[in-house]
């Protein structure tokens, strides 16, 4: 099994939410619609998911041919980098607004250096137009709503230990509209141009990757996605 080097960015610290559901029972959805959500606490709710999620998955050890990342980057927006990849089959990847940026073993067979470094684009592009933060709110509302609890003090506690999980694993798979994964694919075309990556190798992974499953469950189609890069390249967009 061949090492990938990959470039990990993390998204930014607009991308997630804290939860509280263990307290201040009795307000529901109408208390928590008022919510803030401050950068520390989105910072907070990231350091746990991302402890839950690397608890819960087969982590490459040091020497593993997965393991053998290479990034010229350590940092990102002034957020210092950790990264680690997952040894499952899923065709996945996710980044925290805390530095933890995760890839899936499946997505590195399946993808060249650049067409993971792609796929990071677009998920930064997420955070920094804040689609991410809408899908951790709603996220929030709905368990609020479900267990009758609600933030006090118009901010967002901790995350309940016993919904941790749930929380983690909605943050890794957020379903975003075909909009908001247009948007996405723009910001990682323009990543790539920035930082000097071939952006050609979007394209080529969107051929690899049908939609269906996966990273691509809720995306528009993907010789679509890969024709909408292609004509950002042709006009050098």
């Amino acid at each position: 099994m061949r090492p990938v080097l990959v470039l990990l960015l993390v998204l930014a610290a607009s991308e997630a939410a804290a939860i509280d559901l263990g307290k201040a029972l009795g307000g529901g959805m109408t208390a928590a619609k008022g919510l803030s959500i401050s950068d520390d606490d989105v910072r907070a709710a990231a350091d746990r998911a991302c402890a839950w999620m690397d608890a819960h998955n087969a982590v490459a050890p040091a020497g593993n041919a997965y393991a053998k990342l290479t990034s010229g980057v350590t940092s990102e927006d002034g957020i210092r980098l950790d990264y680690k990849v997952y040894l499952v089959r899923d065709v996945n990847a996710f980044a925290m607004a805390n530095g933890c940026v995760r890839v899936f073993a499946g997505l590195m067979d399946k993808a060249t250096d650049d067409e993971i470094r792609g796929v990071l684009g677009h998920e930064i592009g997420h955070a920094k137009l804040g689609h991410m933060k809408a899908k951790m709110k709603t996220a929030y509302l709905t368990r609020a709503a479900r267990q009758g609890a609600a933030a006090t003090g118009g901010a967002a506690g901790q995350i309940a230990e016993s919904d941790l999980g749930g929380f983690a694993e909605e943050v890794v798979n957020a379903q975003f509209s075909q909009k908001e994964e247009s948007e996405a694919d723009a910001y990682g075309y323009h990543f790539m141009v920035r930082h000097r990556f071939d952006p050609a190798a979007m394209v080529s992974l969107f051929k690899k990757l049908p939609s269906g499953g996966g990273l691509m469950s809720s995306h528009p189609a993907s010789p679509d996605r890969a024709a909408k890069i292609q004509a950002l390249i042709d006009n050098k967009a």
